[in-house]
């Protein structure tokens, strides 16, 4: 059966309450106390460190997150670079360069390098847990009200309010975005055309990397044939992958629970569950934990491959779960705030309790952590020579592409009717004339959204 609303949205009123209280929702509320000097003149004292704007700042983005990567990028711009001024453009758009290169959630790991870039490694570990948090203990929420009543809250209502809204406010970022990545006509085109080619279903990080080459032939060579047959290349290396990766995908719904997965992409996911093992009556907590370190660590692409991944690991290899919990758990992550790995909370409380869902939270997003602290020092490097500042350049632009196309999807699936294009009109006319913060377009959105549908 359904779950009624009442005891999931409390609960989320409940964190958000919390936060409130304790000054989350303002970057600079409670900033400041007055106390005397020797001298009996009054000072002000900082309360709030780098750490705790962190903390603040990013507990909010995981709290109201809703769209998708694109949408958290969107957010963090508004908030990191226009807002607080914490980083420029250029340097926010090399960190998501090299983000789209990594393994891992990219909005996660754009989380996990702004904090390194305002407090160092401290900052790099508040701010990538507390973007995560909201989204894994919501999660954790919704998991024990589907173990306690067998299924999930109706939440499409608020969701029709949202998704407009998100899609103004990625266009916005978007429009700032190419400004400063845009530096002259080829850079454009190159832009224009990964954003073409991964609308187009080809695999986005070979065409963000075809990107990046045509990028240094073009504009640091100034070789013309020698970028298009580049292109090229990987356009037709591109769309092969990802005929691979969906043939994979129609091959794992097609087999039953004992067959054996035979297929490019769940060659990589027997590996992974047969490490792991199984013991009496399920699986020891080492173990989940390992399993899901591994996904973490050799993730790419989208939801669709992290679905493949678990299916073939956790339904058809070890039992774990059913196929039908194994859809709830995606779109749990998929309506969820934050980041769409927070599924793996939800899969691990379902198989063993809170434990577990600790454990393969901590799992799945230990090796971006990892990853982001390895790279980031030697961005800075990479600017300083002119060979590789033409990658990073061609690299920015290309996820900026990348982000353009997910953009145009996510606007196809949510401008559905006069409503939604209402929403989306009024949330982006707002934003132009008043600067009001995101946060508070995306509550509003979904208060309306869910007025309007249970009008």
């Amino acid at each position: 059966m359904r779950i009624h609303c009442a005891p999931v949205v409390a609960g989320v009123t409940f964190i958000g309450g919390t936060a409130a209280y304790v000054g989350l929702w303002g970057p600079d509320r409670g900033a400041r106390i007055m106390g005397p000097d020797y001298g009996g003149r009054n000072i002000v004292a900082k309360i709030d460190t780098e750490l705790t704007q962190l903390a603040r700042l990013f507990l909010r983005l995981g709290t109201i997150g809703f769209g998708g990567p694109a949408a958290h990028l969107a957010l963090m711009e508004e908030e990191v670079v226009v807002k607080r001024k914490w980083v420029s453009h250029q340097r926010f758009l090399d960190l998501l360069g090299v983000t789209n290169l990594i393994p891992g959630p990219n909005s996660t790991e754009m989380a996990i390098h702004l904090g390194y870039e305002r407090a160092g490694w401290r900052g790099l570990i508040v701010a990538g847990a507390c973007f995560v948090l909201p989204a894994t203990l919501i999660t954790g929420l919704l998991a024990w009200g589907y173990v306690r009543y067998g299924g999930l809250p109706q939440v499409l209502p608020l969701f029709a309010g949202i998704k407009p809204v998100v899609v103004a406010i990625i266009c916005g970022a978007l429009w700032r975005l190419g400004k400063s990545s845009v530096k002259d006509w080829r850079l454009g085109l190159i832009g224009i055309g990964v954003g073409a080619m991964v609308y187009k279903e080809g695999h986005p990080v070979l065409i963000l990397l075809a990107g990046a080459v045509v990028g240094i032939l073009w504009v640091y060579c100034k070789g013309a044939g020698s970028a298009v047959s580049a292109w090229w290349g990987a356009v037709v290396a591109g769309g092969y992958w990802k005929r691979a990766e969906a043939q994979s995908l129609r091959a794992l719904e097609s087999l039953d629970a004992g067959d054996a997965v035979r297929t490019g992409a769940a060659v990589a996911v027997t590996s992974a569950a047969a490490a792991v093992g199984t013991t009496t009556g399920g699986v020891a907590l080492w173990q989940l934990g390992l399993f899901f370190l591994k996904v973490g660590a050799v993730l790419y692409g989208s939801g669709y491959v992290l679905f493949a991944f678990l299916e073939g690991g956790l339904v058809h290899d070890l039992g774990l779960l059913t196929h039908v919990q194994l859809m709830d758990a995606v779109a749990v992550g998929q309506f969820t705030p934050g980041p769409v790995l927070s599924t793996a909370t939800f899969i691990g409380y379902l198989i063993a309790g809170p434990a577990g869902a600790v454990v393969a939270t901590v799992g799945i997003f230990l090796p971006s952590f990892i990853f982001v602290a390895a790279v980031n020092p030697v961005i800075a490097k990479l600017r300083s020579s002119r060979l590789m500042s033409a990658f990073l350049d061609a690299v920015n632009v290309s996820a900026v592409g990348l982000m353009g196309a997910m953009l145009v999807r996510l606007a196809q699936s949510a401008l559905v009717d006069s409503f939604s294009w209402w929403m989306a009109g009024a949330a982006l006319l707002v934003m132009v004339s008043q600067r009001i913060s995101p946060v508070w377009l995306i509550i509003a959105g979904g208060i309306t959204g869910y007025a309007a549908g249970m009008g």
